[in-house]
């Protein structure tokens, strides 16, 4: 998936195709964020004015070029997970074997959305360095990468509760919705808090 081109990419996640799908478009906005912030660093890095805060903006660097080759490799393991669990599907109902397998299928199906949502919790804290520490003139792209940081979450974490609302298991299920209710929903707050920031900034008269 990750070879494809922005146009392929697109061209099969608007199709009837089983993948990419909603968590491969969760980790892609996942490495937008990452990117973004790449990006952010990479114009701060050097500049007199940012100095103070050098060695803050290279872990940043590194950081977040970590993360975006995560998120990438995600995208691929997101669609691998499909396939296991679409043949889980095609077992007929009355196979003895049937809900063993899709209970499996379900599971290894919600590892991916966790990983990216726990990739994108990664990135919360940066951004809220970058609001701080990164050049002014790229403020602008903090908010872009806050914006695609709340998408990358919110969006993996539909990806798990589509699994988990089909498992029998209820008691592993409910944990794995706790635990991604309270990262998304706490994560989720801070990147707003983020994109409000940079906003006020953008549009409160603060420049330069």
């Amino acid at each position: 998936m990750i070879d494809l081109s922005i146009k392929e990419f697109l061209g099969k996640l608007g199709s009837a195709a089983p993948v990419p799908g909603g968590g491969g478009a969760a980790a892609l906005g996942g490495a937008l964020c990452s990117a973004l912030c790449s990006m952010v660093a990479a114009l701060t890095s050097g500049k007199k004015k940012y100095a103070q805060y050098q060695e803050d903006i290279d872990r940043i660097a590194r950081e977040t070029a970590e993360i975006t080759e995560t998120m990438e490799n995600l995208i691929e393991k997101d669609a691998e997970a499909f396939e296991p669990l679409s043949k889980a599907y095609g077992i007929p109902k009355e196979a003895p074997n049937r809900e063993q397998v899709l209970e499996e299928a379900l599971r290894v199906a919600c590892t991916a959305p966790l990983e990216i949502l726990r990739e994108a919790c990664r990135l919360v804290p940066l951004l809220e360095e970058l609001a701080v520490k990164g050049s002014r003139l790229v403020l602008s792209d903090v908010g872009v990468s806050a914006a695609a940081c709340a998408m990358a979450l919110r969006s993996a974490a539909l990806n798990v509760y589509i699994n988990t609302k089909l498992m029998k298991d209820r008691a592993y299920a409910e944990n794995i919705n706790l635990e991604t209710k309270r990262l998304c929903g706490e994560q989720a707050v801070r990147c707003e808090s983020v994109y409000a920031a940079v906003e006020e900034a953008l549009t409160g008269g603060n420049g330069e």
